[in-house]
């Protein structure tokens, strides 16, 4: 059996010029090359360190190296680097962009994995769904959703920093970092809106379940969790290959201010309103992005792809024509964000749309959210995500959570 030693050091200050210096011999099996051959199923496989010459004796025209603008994240993925490369002719432009459209449209392999990370996740939402009470933190729920997904589906990894917003919490699109971390007190009356998803070998997810902490939803949650849902529909029932993603971003925004108008919120010609962006208001961010190896996919803004400069479209991850295979989230909202607002009220194009009596009796509630994952197939879409979706889905589902709750702990006092 190969085996190598690894020696570790480190230094550590007790006082000035008193330095303990730990040494920790670990033994490490090393594979050899035709066990990474048969694991990735690849033609060749080599230690890095024979890189340099392995490259050499192919006698390579050029070297193709991975270096570009994630057009979401604007960060620069950092490329190849090696003892010797200089000796090669290295191109570092033409790699990206072919890349980033390969994660693009999804093999079928890849859909497996993806829908496996949306069923465990899907699950995991569910759990939170049962077990929340009055009283919890928000990351005692982060906490069982984590602990789910990696007890239940082996799922080491959230695909990105667990939202956990309850009360105003929901209102704050990126709720959860480490300046607002998922601490507050969940209180009677609250909406929880909880925006986490498990990853599964580099593969992620990303669903948002809004739900009533008590389990039973006010007539006005109610009312904006099903306007909310009415546009995620719209939208799923419009998704298919060669549709525009912004013109399902203004299909959201439009059923939202018609829903709205409904309720009373706003009053007045719902295209006046879009001609104003006080849609925008409502729903800040953009209708969904592609997910894959990134929760923010790559491949948004390739070139000739141009993001729309208007409030709420800006923000669009992606402004693409959709085609088979692509998956991303449908997540539209509605918030009732209080700088927003103030600076609706204060401009007289938006604020005549505005009731503020009855804007005043929703400013408190916080946000709703409804994400869910799709795949677009050859006439339309594949949806996912499996949670309770409808109020009454949702009440029913949290009814028999506490009820099961109840009973397991009446079973557990009489066995003390």
């Amino acid at each position: 059996m190969s085996r190598r030693i690894q020696l570790f050091c480190c230094r550590v200050e007790k006082k000035p010029r008193d330095t303990v210096l730990i040494l920790v011999l670990c033994f490490a099996r090393i594979h050899p090359p035709e066990f990474f051959k048969n694991k990735y199923a690849v033609d060749e496989a080599h230690y890095v360190t024979e890189i340099s010459s392995v490259l050499a004796s192919k006698k390579p025209a050029v070297l193709l190296t991975l270096r570009g603008v994630n057009t979401d994240s604007g960060n620069v993925s950092k490329e190849a680097s090696f003892e010797g490369i200089s000796q090669f002719n290295v191109n570092n432009t033409i790699l990206h962009p072919e890349i980033a459209e390969c994660r693009v449209i999804k093999t079928n392999m890849e859909l497996e994995v993806l829908r496996y990370t949306n069923k465990i996740s899907s699950e995991a939402h569910k759990e939170v769904m049962k077990a929340v009470k009055v009283g919890m933190k928000e990351y005692e729920l982060e906490s069982l959703f984590q602990h789910y997904c990696y007890t239940r589906g082996g799922m080491r990894h959230t695909s990105y920093t667990c939202i956990c917003g309850s009360g105003e919490n929901s209102s704050v699109l990126h709720y959860g970092h480490a300046g607002a971390p998922n601490d507050k007190t969940i209180e009677d009356g609250d909406l929880c809106l909880f925006d986490m998803g498990g990853e599964y070998y580099c593969y992620g997810s990303d669903i948002t379940c809004t739900f009533p902490a008590n389990g039973k939803f006010t007539a006005d949650q109610r009312a904006v969790y099903e306007a909310v849902l009415k546009a995620s529909r719209a939208v799923m029932r419009a998704v298919k290959p060669g549709v525009a993603w912004p013109d399902m971003h203004r299909l959201a925004d439009r059923v939202h201010l018609e829903e709205l108008t409904r309720i009373g919120i706003l009053k007045g010609n719902v295209d006046d309103m879009v001609k104003v962006h006080l849609g925008a208001i409502f729903m800040p961010h953009g209708l969904g992005h592609l997910l894959g190896i990134d929760v923010h996919d790559v491949g948004g803004y390739p070139e000739g792809v141009e993001r729309v400069e208007e409030p709420g479209l800006r923000s669009l991850r992606t402004a693409r024509r959709l085609q088979q295979g692509m998956v991303l989230t449908i997540e539209p909202g509605i918030y009732f964000i209080e700088h927003l607002l103030e600076q609706a009220l204060h401009d007289p194009a938006q604020a005549c749309f505005i009731n503020n009596d009855v804007l005043r009796r929703f400013r408190g509630l916080g946000g709703v959210r409804i994400e869910d994952d799709i795949a677009v197939t050859a006439t339309g879409m594949e949806l996912l995500t499996c949670v309770p979706r409808t109020v009454e889905e949702i009440e029913a589902f949290m009814a028999e959570g506490q009820s099961s709750a109840k009973s397991f702990h009446c079973l557990s006092s009489q066995k003390q």
